[in-house]
């Protein structure tokens, strides 16, 4: 995953945050990016975009349609989140237009696709998520941190990271008092969730689960079971967090513990990063239609990208919102901050 987000390094540059309206206070939102407002030229668009796929998203992507109902009233956005593994029959079936996933699609999904329609889905990586290990509000190991062969110690019964004993109780983290012998309780996602597979691929180097893990249908489910449980542990995606939980710092060497924020996040140091995809089927050579054109225009504004730091997540940055936008053939203009900053100083 290191590999995967090593690419932004590039752009943590002077503009890596944005700054507030005051200039003064840093904000994730990249003010390169464009403030969205309704294009004359679809002016009374209208029909309907289903979303079915990833559980991690289904909030954000209601909070993308409430909000871009604002912009086209006569649109409508409907929403099904059973796990990222529906995303694929659902594009292929013809009964959704937007396939959102929380992991890459799987070669046998591709396959089918490809065997389906003789051409590759579309990917578009819209935001960035932390998947994080969460535990108990109480539990010292917020504090201290994990290693990652210990989280898959903890999780794995094939234990493919190397530690050296199954990780079952908090004595065998160093925890004293009420935690001593209290025994470690589990908490996990079902096999059709994405985080399950993302969790599996990366935290686990593709080993087994244990038997123990208590999989959960959904991402809402394993935190609160953590809330309810103090001596439990679980993941999912950041945009979960509640005060019940708090997200564990990961370690690759056991020196150094990164916590889920967005430097960690781009610069690769937290170590379960990841994009929160949409697939969409578009032939090739073909222009995107009006209405998946405004909504993807929507995601990559100003505006979209704070609903996605108001559902938890993290926004990306202009250079990405170009690309992304770049690859559906929808035209993207930054803002020139430094003009921005010129007027505003004359202004003064």
């Amino acid at each position: 995953m290191k590999v995967l987000m090593a690419s932004f390094c590039f752009f943590l540059a002077p503009l890596l945050f944005a700054q507030a309206d005051n200039l003064d206070e840093p904000s994730l939102i990249d003010k390169r990016l464009p403030a969205f407002e309704a294009n004359d030229e679809y002016k009374g668009l209208s029909g309907s975009l289903n979303a079915v796929g990833s559980d991690t998203m289904i909030n954000l992507i209601t909070l993308w349609g409430e909000k871009f109902k604002s912009y086209y009233p006569d649109v409508k956005i409907q929403v099904e989140g059973k796990g990222s593994s529906t995303a694929p029959p659902a594009l292929i079936e013809g009964i959704s237009q937007l396939g959102p996933m929380s992991r890459a699609m799987k070669a046998k999904e591709m396959d089918a696709f490809i065997k389906k329609f003789g051409y590759e889905p579309t990917l578009v990586q819209t935001c960035l998520d932390a998947l994080a290990v969460f535990v108990h509000k109480d539990n010292p190991i917020a504090k201290s941190g994990l290693t990652l062969d210990v989280v898959d110690a903890i999780f794995s019964k094939t234990r493919k990271l190397g530690y050296e004993e199954d990780v079952v109780n908090w004595s065998q983290l160093g925890l004293k008092g009420e935690w001593a012998n209290a025994s470690i309780s589990v908490y996990g996602r079902n096999s059709a969730s994405g985080t399950y597979g993302f969790f599996k691929s990366y935290a686990l180097k593709k080993g087994d689960y244990r038997d123990s893990v208590k999989e959960q249908p959904g991402s809402a489910s394993v935190v609160q079971s953590i809330t309810a449980d103090k001596f439990a542990i679980g993941y999912s995606g950041i945009g979960y967090l509640t005060s019940g939980v708090k997200p564990v710092p990961l370690s690759l060497d056991g020196e150094e513990y990164f916590d889920t924020s967005f430097e960690n996040v781009i610069d690769g140091t937290y170590p379960l990063g990841r994009f929160l995809n949409i697939y969409i089927n578009i032939p090739p050579n073909s222009e995107v239609d009006a209405l998946r054109h405004e909504f993807f225009r929507f995601i990559f504004s100003r505006e979209g990208q704070e609903i996605v730091v108001k559902a938890g997540y993290l926004p990306v940055l202009s250079e990405i919102a170009e690309q992304e936008l770049g690859n559906l053939g929808i035209p993207y203009t930054p803002v020139d901050v430094e003009a921005v900053r010129v007027e505003a100083s004359f202004e003064k």
